[in-house]
């Protein structure tokens, strides 16, 4: 049974809905669509699965794009209800013929959906008794055929059986036979006979039919198989002499003081104690607070170029071979989307976006640009292109604040400190990017301390202790082999008793599919309850992206004893300097996770940490 039917605006404004239905809605299915399918561009999809404590919905929708209606179905999932998708598309239709903008109740449709309605009942129980039908004449064809081949032609079957296993069936089957007697073995293919060397003194038959089929080396093989051994060494390298090698130089061992520093450890004063560096005079201000100049050229610029010599200009960029003009068309259907969509998911992939991500994304663009209208001498290359950036920057663009100066002061405020935990897989700089976070949050007058709960990894411990060192930050440690989530703990409890005001707590590195670490992780935000679950992530990563984020919400939700489980809040995109244009990694985590890029890894010192700049991500994935 249907649950509920809406109509509504792009911009949420209700236009009707199903008043004889009646039935209630547990918890919020349409606002869960429109925030996770409609404004994460997971439109392309055929329905949504909405789960609530003792609701299970399926939700099917249909837009017009050229009146900006959306329409949404809702039914239990149990049902399968198969008039669901007939019933929207003639809902659709029938509602776009009566459709007034300046109109905003339609009480008079009741009486016409309830005759749609029945007519897509009928028409799926018309469907479904067809095939009911046709299900015992196939039966009763098959048996009837298996009969006929137990009456009239087992007995060849069987002859023929027997004469492949005397060695004398037919002639144009692939048959190997194999003489034992050290000499030979012979491949028959169809009528043709090919000779192929045995192994000799254990070594293996280069014409192997295990590995590729050398027709040229067998013939060659087989005619030095009277005795005559092929040569196989070049006589004339033999007897070139051989090069001399370069000696090496004697090392000059002396007094005299290196000419380059090798050791870049900190000084080391006459009682032990390490000199403090004053890394912000060393390092300057962090470009988290560098405001970076985006620029403004236009992408044709190479077009308009050469109107005024009358040089026609060269193509540039992938939509120049698709810039094509519709005169007097009324709307766009899917086989004129299809090249422009085609190369615009060729391009992203080459950017380094998962190719599922892209595949998605390019199906929310078609479903938002199908029926739309398209003006007179329109290029749909460059509508295609300009829904899609509409797109990524919606995608980018963090739907949340994301201003964690403003959230600390909010936890000063309640006299406890802001807790941030930083989790990933093995390598991607979390230790390294830890730090630079606490610079640049150290320049902001804040106090912050560092929390060594990787207890796993050798050297985890020393390495954290090095950063606090170098920038005069206090550190929690209790050395290796103890449980992380007790440590996290007691460093915050620390931090309440000193005054910090800020908790960077790093953990061990694990990947996503090692469950006792996964578990790990998990209590550790269980018991601690952190205000930031951080996201470390590399830039170079391309399909690798999808499978990390998503098993890593999977298991930490799997894994957590809370009945809301606490998933990945952000995420912290590192070594983002190396990856020159394929920036698709940024695009493909916040997809598969809808958490934003809150951080930038862009080189090694602790200054190199910035903001994402989404105009600039878009421009270079659609460049």
């Amino acid at each position: 049974m249907l649950e509920q039917l809406l109509i509504f605006t792009r911009g949420g404004l209700i236009l009707w809905t199903c008043r004889e239905l009646g039935n209630a809605l547990k918890g919020s299915p349409i606002d869960t669509l429109i925030r996770s399918c409609l404004l994460e561009e997971r439109s392309g999809a055929s329905s949504f699965n909405y789960d609530a404590p003792g609701a299970a919905y399926t939700l099917k929708w249909t837009f017009h794009n050229e009146l900006g209606l959306v329409f949404v179905a809702v039914y239990q999932r149990i049902l399968h209800l198969l008039y669901v998708d007939d019933l929207l598309a003639k809902v659709k239709q029938e509602f776009s013929q009566i459709y007034d903008p300046k109109k905003t109740l339609y009480n008079d449709f009741d009486d016409v959906f309830q005759q749609l309605k029945m007519e897509a009942e009928a028409r799926a129980e018309e469907l479904r008794k067809s095939k009911q039908v046709s299900k015992p004449v196939s039966a009763n064809l098959s048996k009837k055929q298996g009969a006929g081949q137990k009456s009239g032609f087992d007995g060849g079957n069987k002859k023929k059986s027997s004469d492949d296993e005397n060695g004398a069936g037919d002639g144009n089957k692939s048959r190997i036979h194999e003489h034992h007697n050290g000499h030979s073995n012979s491949i028959h293919i169809g009528n043709g006979e090919v000779n192929a060397v045995s192994p000799i003194n254990g070594k293996e038959n280069e014409g192997s039919i295990n590995g590729a089929f050398n027709k040229d080396k067998l013939l060659k093989m087989q005619k030095g198989k009277g005795g005559k051994k092929t040569e196989t060494t070049n006589t004339k390298a033999s007897k070139a002499e051989p090069k001399k090698k370069a000696t090496k130089k004697n090392r000059v061992w002396d007094d005299s003081p290196q000419e380059s520093k090798l050791d870049f450890t900190d000084p080391v004063t006459e009682n032990g104690d390490h000199n403090v560096v004053d890394v912000a005079k060393d390092h300057g201000e962090s470009k988290m607070d560098v405001d970076e100049v985006i620029s403004s050229e236009s992408e044709g610029e190479e077009e308009e170029q050469g109107q005024d010599t009358g040089v026609e200009p060269k193509k540039k960029g992938w939509f120049s071979s698709m810039f094509t003009s519709i005169a007097g068309k009324a709307n766009l259907e899917r086989s004129d989307l299809e090249p422009a969509l085609k190369a615009l998911k060729d391009r992203l992939m080459t950017k380094n976006v998962a190719e599922e991500i892209a595949e998605k994304l390019c199906e929310s663009v078609a479903a938002s640009l199908e029926g739309k209208k398209l003006g007179s001498f329109t290029r749909i290359s460059s509508t295609v292109q300009a829904a899609m950036e509409e797109a990524l920057v919606r995608i980018l663009t963090p739907r949340r604040s994301i201003d964690i100066l403003r959230d600390v002061h909010a936890a000063k405020e309640q006299k406890k400190p802001y807790v941030v935990v930083f989790v990933g897989v093995n390598g991607v700089g979390k230790s390294t990017n830890l730090a630079k976070v606490a610079y640049w949050l150290g320049q902001h007058d804040i106090k912050v301390m560092m929390a060594a709960c990787d207890t796993f990894r050798s050297g985890a411990v020393e390495q954290l202790r090095t950063h606090a060192r170098r920038l005069d930050i206090p550190i929690f440690e209790k050395g290796y082999e103890k449980d992380p989530a007790m440590v996290a703990k007691e460093a915050i409890q620390e931090a309440t008793r000193n005054g910090s005001e800020v908790v960077l707590v790093d953990t061990a590195g694990r990947m996503q599919d090692n469950e006792p670490l996964m578990r790990a992780l998990s209590k550790l935000i269980y018991v601690n309850n952190p205000d930031l679950v951080l996201f470390v992530g590399e830039a170079l990563v391309g399909n690798d992206a999808v499978d990390q984020l998503s098993k890593f919400n999977q298991k930490l939700a799997e894994f957590s004893l809370a009945p809301n489980p606490r998933l990945i809040d952000g995420i912290l995109l590192t070594k983002f300097d190396t990856i020159d244009d394929k920036v698709g990694a940024a695009l493909s985590m916040v997809y598969i996770s809808g958490s934003p890029v809150m951080f930038v890894g862009c080189g090694q010192s602790y200054t190199d940490l910035k903001k994402l700049q989404v105009k600039t991500i878009v421009k270079t994935l659609l460049k």
